[in-house]
């Protein structure tokens, strides 16, 4: 009776739920990325950039620029337009009086240093003007008020500029007049003015090489256009907000990335494909702030990071190729709000911390721009080549001209492991150690001095012989004597108070080493070697019992060296060639302003000259009186 009750329940349940199903459900997962667990890490409070009067402009510019050398911060001023430009390694505490670039008669609201050149930086203000400046090696040391380059075509303020990414010289400006004007600042003309935009223009960037130009407006319409010709290539409609919105191509991928706000305000992001902005790939709503969003992309790793004015966090993304276009990876999250971002560019950052992105925070409510890094966690210190590809190097792959015909170019790269903190200037920068030392250590380790423990007057005089240059052997020699054993002798003869004892010219000429001893155990007696031409392969082939494979070993070791040194020779020449045209190039543009400069002001003085005879008599009795103009 009891199985009976119980095969009754059983009737009464429906269990079908609770069978193994007929297939198996497509769970993937948690998708795999090697920048999941990416971070963000302030530095400490004395790397930081404080008393900086940080401009209170409620633009929706970034106010700050970086690269390898300089930090450039868009400050508060009293009149006209500021901006401090500040070493790299020199964080701390800003002084009151520190030196600015003073040039612009209104507030300047964008600042961008010269992908090509660390010294170069371009300015757009409230005064319709562009300014191209040139900064010195080690900072300002006065009020810099006078540019290289003045830009003259906007009628109304300017408020974005963008240099090319591979041509050089080649720069874009976009004003509040709606017109987008692409100029060559080694002439000091603009090349195209496009006058398609019917609104504020509120953001635009370049593809990979340059080609393409992508915009957003207040029309909410989005625009690649093609900036040679100034054709409008492609056009859609954007995010519906108010508000507005921002884009950035996604490297060469084909795919652009926007931000802006929905109908209803929500903050939001889309993906588009630039060969279609009909519709996005994909437009996801991150919150209901009010921040604008700007996206900053990094094209080496694929990552956008997003921060919002106002905001104390920044998101970062990474982009797909495939559905769903973008997936989340985190944020990072601080308590003060942020008023901009100048991001460094990849060459700048520290591989040896696995380092992939720099940001320079500036407060919105302090006077302090805060470096942030973005660090993957590795255990190792190696160099990590899954997450450091080859980035952009500080080199045109264009000219001006040649961009302007309808080449094209994709940018000049270098490797992150052997460039890394490379800087355009005219500095010699720090070699890498190389084998050479090694060789220089080995010879000094093989030298030894026999010291001479005899009273002074019982030493005699010793006659100075030639001594082997221990430079790298088989060089080109008239002599085999070193600059140290030429120079310290012609000190001992000019100096007559001193007298050099055996010692000393033992210690300074190094005689008697045993390396010496082996040059004349296999050549025989003490040779005259400045009067015989000797070949040291022949000295070195010399058979022998014991020792004569170290000597070999070492001779080789000092020919691969000379060659390698050869190498190195000629590249650092090429180099040096390289920067003196790329100088002297920008020392004849300046000239040919300078020039233009001198030609206008006589062109004046002969007008006043010609309206005012009376005066010009006046002027000329005066002079040849002597008598001064005042």
């Amino acid at each position: 009776s009891l199985l009976q009750e119980i095969h009754k329940v059983l009737e009464m349940l429906d269990i079908t739920q609770c069978q193994k199903p007929g297939r198996r459900m497509n769970f993937h997962g948690i998708r795999s990325s090697k920048f999941r667990h990416v971070y963000g890490l302030p530095v400490k409070k004395e790397k930081c950039y404080e008393n900086l009067r940080i401009t209170r402009n409620a633009q929706d510019g970034n106010y700050c620029a970086v690269n390898p050398k300089f930090i450039a911060v868009v400050v508060e001023v009293g009149g006209g337009g500021s901006f401090v430009v500040l070493p790299l390694s020199a964080p701390g505490r800003v002084g009151y009086n520190v030196w600015k670039v003073t040039g612009h008669a209104g507030p300047v609201l964008d600042v961008k240093w010269n992908p090509f050149n660390d010294n170069i930086i371009a300015s757009g203000s409230e005064d319709c003007r562009i300014r191209v400046w040139f900064i010195p090696d080690g900072g300002l040391s006065s009020d810099l008020g006078e540019s290289m380059v003045q830009l003259t075509g906007h009628r109304r303020k300017v408020g974005i500029i963008e240099w090319h990414p591979t041509a050089e010289n080649i720069l874009v400006s976009a004003g509040y007049d709606h017109m987008v004007i692409v100029w060559n600042i080694s002439k000091g003309v603009p090349v195209n003015i496009i006058n398609c935009h019917t609104d504020t223009i509120f953001s635009m960037s370049f593809n990979r090489n340059g080609s393409l130009l992508a915009t957003t407006c207040k029309d909410k319409k989005l625009r690649i256009l093609d900036p040679r010709s100034g054709k409008v290539i492609r056009e859609g409609q954007s995010h519906p907000g108010t508000k507005a919105s921002k884009v950035v191509y996604l490297g060469a991928s084909g795919k652009l990335f926007t931000t802006g706000f929905s109908k209803f305000s929500d903050r939001q992001f889309g993906i588009w494909s630039e060969k279609d902005l009909s519709e996005p790939l994909k437009m996801e709503n991150i919150d209901s702030s009010s921040g604008i969003l700007t996206p900053y992309h990094d094209p080496d790793t694929n990552m956008v990071y997003v921060a919002g004015k106002g905001d104390g966090n920044v998101r970062y993304y990474e982009v797909l190729d495939e559905a769903p276009w973008a997936s989340y990876l985190n944020q990072f999250i601080s308590g003060a709000p942020q008023k901009g971002f100048g991001i460094m560019p990849k060459r700048g950052i520290d591989v040896t911390a696995c380092e992939l992105f720099r940001m320079y925070k500036l407060h919105a409510t302090k006077d302090v721009v805060e470096p942030i890094a973005m660090i993957v966690p590795r255990k190792s210190n190696m160099f990590q080549d899954d997450i450091y590809p080859e980035t952009a190097a500080p080199e045109p792959a264009l000219t001006a001209d040649e961009w302007l015909q309808g080449k094209n170019a994709w940018p000049v790269l270098m490797s992150m492991k052997t460039g890394v903190q490379s800087r355009t200037d005219n500095r010699e920068q720090a070699t890498v150690i190389s084998d050479k030392n090694n060789g220089r250590k080995f010879m000094f380790l093989s030298e030894e001095t026999n010291p001479d423990y005899r009273q002074v007057n019982q030493r005699k005089e010793v006659q100075s012989s030639s001594q082997v240059d221990h430079s790298t052997f088989g060089a080109d020699t008239e002599q085999f004597q070193t600059k140290e054993s030429e120079n310290r002798m012609k000190k001992n003869k000019i100096s007559d108070t001193v007298t050099a004892t055996e010692k000393d010219i033992k210690t300074s000429l190094n005689l008697g080493t045993k390396f010496q001893q082996m040059q004349q155990k296999f050549v025989g007696e003490s040779c005259n070697y400045p009067n015989i031409d000797i070949d040291l392969d022949d000295i070195y082939s010399v058979k022998a019992d014991s020792g004569s494979n170290s000597v070999k070993t070492l001779s080789s070791k000092f020919d691969f060296q000379e060659t390698k040194e050869v190498e190195e020779d000629k590249t650092n020449l090429k180099r040096v060639v390289k920067e003196q045209k790329k100088l002297i190039s920008n020392l004849k543009d300046q000239v040919e302003v300078k020039d233009r400069r001198i030609q206008e002001l006589e062109a004046k003085v002969k007008l006043l000259a010609t309206n005012n005879p009376a005066a010009n008599l006046n002027i000329s009795i005066k002079h040849q009186n002597g008598h001064s103009l005042a």
